[in-house]
């Protein structure tokens, strides 16, 4: 946790309430776009995260300081998406994967340096979202925050062997998803090199 985090939290807990709103400003992108890796929806993303940060601001003289304040604020999304699933009983389908090998996820990397950037990062989201809540989740914060497996696994509450094996599975369901979402992709941009 930065310093600065914790500054500003002795001055929400020492009543100066106003101080929050930088907390919010400086994480609400992050856990809004985790709410949104989740419910697939953002309408309810945004609920989500509006509640996340009036549920932390109401349990922040419970944030202990033993993980960063981002770790604990990020627990507090995935449990309040967890609810907004329980309350809606989504069943989000689930792709189907076939045996689909680490050496094949290592080829997508080849695939993916043929593509401009910003496409990349794109097609890369696009498969995300189409990934199950909990899993687009983990992604997220593994690639796109940058978190360690302990880091995450304090958030999702699991342990880090099983957030490992989570990912690795997680990767060979995007990989496929890449797959079919490049394909066509690949070909389109090298019959353009040929014209």
């Amino acid at each position: 946790m930065t310093t600065n985090d914790q500054i500003i939290i002795n001055q929400v807990i020492n009543g100066d309430t106003n101080a929050f709103a930088v907390l919010v400003d400086r994480y609400k992108d992050l856990v809004f776009t985790l709410a949104m890796r989740m419910l697939k929806n953002r309408e309810e993303a945004e609920e989500v995260a509006q509640d996340t940060f009036v549920k932390s601001f109401q349990k922040l003289d419970r944030f202990k300081g033993d993980s960063k304040f981002s770790t604990w604020l990020y627990r507090v999304a995935y449990n309040t998406c967890l609810d907004r699933i329980k309350k809606n009983k989504k069943h989000l389908n689930d792709v189907e994967i076939n045996e689909f090998t680490a050496h094949q996820v290592r080829a997508l990397d080849n695939i993916l340096d043929s593509i401009e950037e910003k496409e990349k990062s794109e097609i890369i989201i696009a498969c995300i979202n189409n990934l199950p809540s909990e899993e687009s989740f983990l992604l997220t914060l593994y690639y796109f925050d940058e978190l360690s497996l302990d880091e995450i696994s304090t958030i999702v509450g699991i342990n880090s062997n099983a957030i490992k094996v989570k990912l690795f599975r997680t990767r060979k369901k995007l990989a496929k998803l890449l797959k079919l979402q490049l394909e066509p992709e690949i070909i389109e941009h090298y019959e353009r090199e040929r014209r």
